[in-house]
């Protein structure tokens, strides 16, 4: 019996800053998660994931991250991409303090 295929997104951090970023469809790092684009193939996230690493010069740490469609774009599943979302746990500032 095959495994049912968990939709995925490609997230790094941004290599200057630090902030993690997410690859939306058109090759851009959001800060955004919901932005990103939600992969429902194997071998298409494989693929988007090669090209993420491809841009050592942009973002480090690149890889796949389980994520569920939300109305407003793919939403995290678990704690630490939830966590992540939020930006920084040093210090209250950045998307934090924003919201």
């Amino acid at each position: 019996m095959t495994r049912r295929y968990t939709p995925k997104v490609v997230t790094a951090n941004r290599l200057l800053a630090g902030d993690a970023v997410w690859l939306t469809e058109d090759d851009t790092w959001s800060t955004d998660m919901a932005e990103a684009e939600l992969i429902e193939d194997e071998a298409h996230a494989q693929m988007r994931l090669l090209h993420a690493q491809s841009r050592p010069h942009e973002v480090v740490g690149a890889y796949l991250t389980d994520a569920a469609p939300g109305h407003d774009g793919p939403r995290p599943v678990h704690f630490r991409e939830e966590f992540r979302t939020r930006g920084p746990s040093n210090r209250f500032h950045g998307k934090q303090a924003e919201g």
